[in-house]
């Protein structure tokens, strides 16, 4: 897919207070004005100015599988739930039981959304939104050969029932609602995003948000911004009405528009990593529209919240090309390439392995060197010794 659906906007075009903080040499463009669109972006645009939030951040929770990716606690990824799970379990105090930490395993997250039995009371609210600060663990978890965490992950964002096959503990979740928001740093993202991922869809089902820190606030915020201005039971009557909206549909002038991004959307991006990871973009865009329309309290999805959708995914596809671009998807080239931009004087391939503690063959080692040299992140010369000259590595990208 192409990367600039939408002609990108000034840098104050984003809600926010004064003395913003300017963004780091590489950062994305924020998203266009249409994100904020109508009740959404009112809301947003109140709670900006007090917290250290990124806006996108805050705009982006809770809304189905989203990756926030910014640097540590620098980038205030936690702060921007904070206000957010407030509105939420003000407006709808049942949820608050259904916001849970901790995806370790795929039998672990169906348990979470069970259905009832005669033998198990389950659970009769199936909706579950799962906040993981720390989403590099999840990474970990999926990756291991034996682990069921992204397969689940995977048929809970396409609808489908989850299962747990065994003899003692047998459960099925038939009418599950998952949401996932994780937050993640760049470096940790590139070092556990394997070609397998990339491969069989686990990661192009969660979009990816950069956030970063935008301002300082020494004495903090107002610690309700909201109060009194209305929006919370404005948001209370869509969330209401979404409830009992049944079937949305594109409006006319909307599904002329949505014909035409669509061939947009499906066109593959020349990185192949970054092909990998916007492979879903139509899926995203479609249900980030129909999210702005429920928050409208509407039963069609118009061009405006169609633009608002096209808008956000245009900010992720920019984010996943921050954060990823020159990404091998091997993990052990993501290791090396941390160790030699500690090593501003550059490592041979024995003291690569050293740092490696010797628990990587020799080619291992070389595949994944000449994968950062084909990805133009590291360089290669040689250096005279007593005897056969020796290759010196050195990192070319500081990202």
């Amino acid at each position: 897919m192409t990367l600039s659906l939408l002609e990108q906007p000034p840098e104050d075009s984003q809600p926010s207070g004064t003395g913003t903080l300017p963004p780091p040499a590489g950062w994305p463009a924020p998203p266009a004005p249409a994100v904020y669109h109508e009740l959404i972006g009112e809301i947003v645009k109140t709670i900006s100015p007090h917290t250290e939030a990124d806006p996108v951040a805050i705009l982006t929770h809770p809304q189905e599988f989203m990756l926030l990716v910014g640097d540590s606690s620098r980038a205030r990824k936690g702060s921007s739930w904070d206000h957010v799970r407030r509105l939420i379990t003000t407006i709808d105090p049942s949820i608050d039981q259904r916001i849970l930490t901790g995806l370790s395993s795929g039998e672990g997250l169906i348990w979470a959304v069970r259905d009832p039995t005669a033998q198990d009371p389950g659970h009769s609210d199936q909706r579950l939104l799962v906040i993981e600060p720390e989403f590099v663990s999840t990474l970990k978890a999926a990756s291991r050969e034996i682990s069921t965490l992204s397969p689940t992950l995977r048929s809970a964002w396409d609808g489908r029932p989850l299962a747990i096959l065994t003899r003692t503990a047998p459960a099925r979740a038939t009418s599950a609602h998952i949401a996932v928001i994780g937050h993640i740093t760049q470096h940790e993202l590139r070092r556990h995003t394997s070609q397998a991922e990339l491969a069989n869809g686990y990661l192009n089902r969660i979009l990816l948000i950069g956030c970063r820190r935008q301002r300082l606030l020494p004495e903090g915020g107002d610690p309700d911004p909201l109060a009194g201005t209305g929006l919370t039971r404005l948001l209370a009557t869509a969330h209401k009405h979404a409830q009992a909206s049944g079937e949305v549909r594109l409006d006319p002038d909307a599904r002329e528009l949505w014909h035409h991004a669509y061939r947009q959307l499906t066109e593959p991006h020349p990185d192949r990593v970054l092909s990998q990871i916007t492979a879903r973009a139509e899926a995203h865009t479609i249900r980030l529209a129909l999210l702005y329309a429920l928050a409208d309290g509407q039963r069609q999805i118009t061009p405006q919240h169609l633009h608002a959708a096209l808008a956000l995914h245009d900010y992720a596809a920019h984010s996943a090309a921050w954060a990823l671009t020159g990404a091998t998807g091997q993990p052990l080239a993501e290791q090396i390439h941390a160790a030699l931009r500690h090593s501003p004087a550059g490592l041979t391939p024995s003291q690569i392995s050293d740092t490696l503690k010797h628990n990587q063959p020799a080619g291992h080692i070389d595949h994944a060197l000449r994968a950062l040299q084909a990805a133009s992140r590291a360089t290669v010369t040689q250096i005279a010794t007593g005897g056969r000259p020796a290759q010196l590595w050195t990192a070319t990208s500081t990202r």
